[in-house]
C-alpha cells in the first residue's frame, strides 16, 4: 500500500525558488577554445571564471541548466571546518597535510568574499562562525582533539561548551571567519561576468564523449564537438572514467527541510553534528523579521532507504528543537565521499597531460568547488599551488589507509549489482503498481522500471542503469529512479537527472496497465 500522507513543505530548493532562471544556448556548432569545462556547478563555473580572468578562452558544457544540479540543492555553507577532518588528517597523513587542507579551504572562503566584493554580487553573503558539536559527553575528547588539530593547522579554531543553539551541547569546535551565501545568486553573477569576459556557456549540452590528445575533443549528444588544449571534468561524479574513479567514490543523498524562524531568536552560526545520523543547521535571510532555518540530515544511498519517512523524521527533529513556523521547503542534496575523505582534484589519471577532474567533495562542495577552481587553474597555467599533491587523484588508492574503505565501497556495489538481480521483483505484475509510484517488474523476461501516474497511466523504461548496468530503484519522495551503485538518477521517462550515466534508460512497452 502506498503512503498517502502528505510530506512537509513544498518540494523545491529555496535557492532554486528564489533566483532567476537561465537560458544559455545549446551547443549547435563545433567550437575551439583553450579550455573546455564539463559541468556548470560551482566547481565548473569557478574553474571557468578563474581561467577566463587569467586570459584563457573557455567553454562550459552543462547537461541541463547551470547552477541547477547539486549546487542548486546544497545547504550553501562556505566553510573550512568539515566536521572532524583535521585530527583525522594529521593521524592518517601528517600535520602538514592538515595545514595544507586548512590553507586551501580557508583560502576558498576568502576567495568567495573577495569575488563578491570585486564584482558587487548581491548573494546574501554573511560571515559567521562554524561549529561541529555534540550533545553526548562521550564525544568531548574527540571534539577537543579536533579543535587542537584545526588550530594547529592554522584556523581560528577553539573548543567551546556554549553555543547559541536553543538546546544544551556537551562541547563544540568553533572556527571563526567562515561564510554562508545564496549559491545560485553568486554563481549566476559569476556566469554573467564569465560571459562578459568572453567565456562561452552552453546549456542542455550533455557531454557524451572525450578524446584525449593534442588537442582534446569533447562531444555532446547532438554530435557537435568542442576542441581544446585542456579539458576539466567537473560533473560531480565524473561522466568519463579513465582511472576507475567510480571505485573510489561513494554516493549519498541527504534530505533538507526549511522553515521560517523569528530573526531575533535564530542561530547566528552554522552547525553540524554527527549525532542522530548527522544534522546540519544554518539560517538564511527572508525579510526584516524572519530568517529561514535550513536543516539537513537523514543520509542514505540513492536507491535505498525510505526518503518519505526521512523527511518526516528530519522535520520532527527541527520542530522539537526550534520554534519555527510552517515548513516552507523540502529538497534533497547528493554528495560523493572519497574513500580517504579528501577530494580528488587534479590530473584525471596517471597518463593525463591535458585532462583534469574535480570530484569527491564529501558534502563540502562550496569551499571545495572554489578551491578546485583555483587549483585547476594553477595546473592549467603551470602554476601548481602548494596543496596540489594533497588532492591529486593519482595518489595511490591501494595504500593501507584507503584500502578498507575502498573494499567496503566495492562490496556494497557488488551487493547491489549481483544481489538485486537475485531478488524477486518488487511486484508481480504491472497491474499491481499503485498510482503515483513505481516498481521494478519482470515483463516478458525483462526487468522493467514501471511508473504509474496519478491518473493511472503506466509507463516503463529499462531497469538497468546505463552507467554500468546495476538495477535502479524508485524514490517515491522525489519521483525518480535511482541507481544504488554509483548514484545515477533518472526521471520516470528515463531521462538522465544526474550522472555518472550519460544515456537515458531505454523505453519499454508494457501491457496490463
Amino acid at each position: 500500500m502506498t503512503d498517502s500522507q502528505p510530506l512537509p513543505g513544498q518540494y523545491e530548493s529555496f535557492w532554486m525558488a528564489t533566483a532567476g532562471a537561465t537560458g544559455h544556448p545549446a551547443l549547435n556548432e563545433d567550437v575551439t577554445v583553450d579550455v573546455v569545462v564539463v559541468g556548470g556547478g560551482i566547481a565548473g563555473l569557478s574553474t571557468a571564471w578563474e581561467l577566463v580572468t587569467a586570459g584563457r578562452t573557455v567553454a562550459v558544457l552543462e547537461a541541463d541548466r547551470i547552477a541547477a544540479g547539486v549546487t542548486g540543492y546544497t545547504t550553501a555553507k562556505v566553510s573550512a571546518l568539515h566536521t572532524l577532518v583535521y585530527d583525522r588528517l594529521r593521524r592518517t597523513r601528517d600535520q602538514d597535510a592538515a595545514r595544507l587542507y586548512a590553507l586551501s579551504q580557508q583560502g576558498a572562503v576568502e576567495r568567495v568574499a573577495e569575488i563578491v566584493a570585486m564584482l558587487g554580487i548581491s548573494c546574501d553573503l554573511e560571515r559567521a562562525p562554524a561549529y561541529t558539536y555534540a550533545t553526548e559527553p562521550a564525544a568531548v575528547p574527540e571534539l577537543r582533539a579536533e579543535a587542537e588539530a584545526a588550530a594547529a593547522a592554522g584556523l581560528a579554531a577553539s573548543y567551546v561548551d556554549r553555543t547559541d543553539l536553543p538546546y544544551e551541547v556537551s562541547g563544540a569546535v568553533r572556527v571563526d571567519a567562515q561564510a554562508q551565501f545564496h549559491p545560485r545568486k553568486y554563481l549566476l553573477a559569476l556566469a554573467a561576468d564569465l560571459r562578459a569576459k568572453g567565456g562561452l556557456i552552453f546549456e542542455r549540452s550533455r557531454a557524451t564523449g572525450l578524446t584525449e590528445g593534442s588537442p582534446c575533443r569533447v562531444t555532446v549528444e547532438s554530435g557537435h564537438t568542442v576542441t581544446a588544449r585542456d579539458v576539466v571534468v567537473a560533473t560531480h561524479f565524473p561522466v568519463f572514467d579513465r582511472a576507475l574513479t567510480f571505485a573510489r567514490l561513494s554516493p549519498r543523498r541527504e534530505l533538507v527541510v526549511a522553515a521560517p524562524i523569528a530573526a531575533a531568536i535564530a542561530p547566528t552560526g552554522m552547525y553540524i553534528t554527527e549525532e542522530d545520523g548527522k544534522r546540519s543547521v544554518r539560517t538564511a535571510p527572508l525579510d526584516d523579521e524572519r530568517r529561514l532555518l535550513i536543516v539537513t540530515g537523514e543520509s542514505f544511498t540513492p536507491g535505498t532507504g525510505d526518503p518519505r519517512e526521512g523527511f518526516r523524521r528530519l522535520d520532527a527533529w527541527m520542530r522539537a528543537r526550534f520554534p519555527v513556523g510552517g515548513t516552507a521547503y523540502r529538497w534533497a542534496a547528493q554528495d560523493n565521499d572519497s574513500t580517504d575523505t579528501v577530494p580528488l582534484v587534479g590530473p584525471f589519471h596517471a597518463g593525463s597531460r591535458h585532462t583534469y577532474v574535480a570530484t569527491g567533495f564529501g558534502g563540502w562542495g562550496m569551499s571545495g568547488g572554489v578551491m578546485a577552481g583555483r587549483l585547476l587553474t594553477g595546473l592549467v597555467l603551470g602554476e601548481e599551488p602548494p596543496w596540489a599533491a594533497l588532492y591529486d587523484p593519482r595518489r595511490l588508492a591501494s595504500t593501507l589507509r584507503e584500502a578498507p574503505a575502498l573494499l567496503r565501497q566495492q562490496a556494497d556495489v557488488a551487493k547491489h549489482f549481483v544481489g538485486d538481480r537475485l531478488r524477486t521483483t518488487h511486484v508481480d505484475s504491472v497491474a499491481q503498481v499503485p498510482p503515483g509510484t513505481g516498481a521494478v517488474v519482470r515483463v516478458n523476461g525483462q526487468r522493467c522500471a514501471v511508473y504509474r501516474d496519478a491518473d493511472g497511466v503506466a509507463s516503463a523504461v529499462s531497469a538497468r542503469c546505463t552507467h554500468l548496468g546495476c538495477l535502479v530503484a524508485f524514490n517515491d519522495a522525489e519521483t525518480a529512479w535511482e541507481c544504488p551503485c554509483h548514484g545515477s538518477r533518472f526521471g520516470v521517462d528515463g531521462s538522465v537527472l544526474q550522472g555518472p550515466a550519460v544515456h537515458p534508460l531505454e523505453q519499454r512497452n508494457v501491457s496490463g496497465g
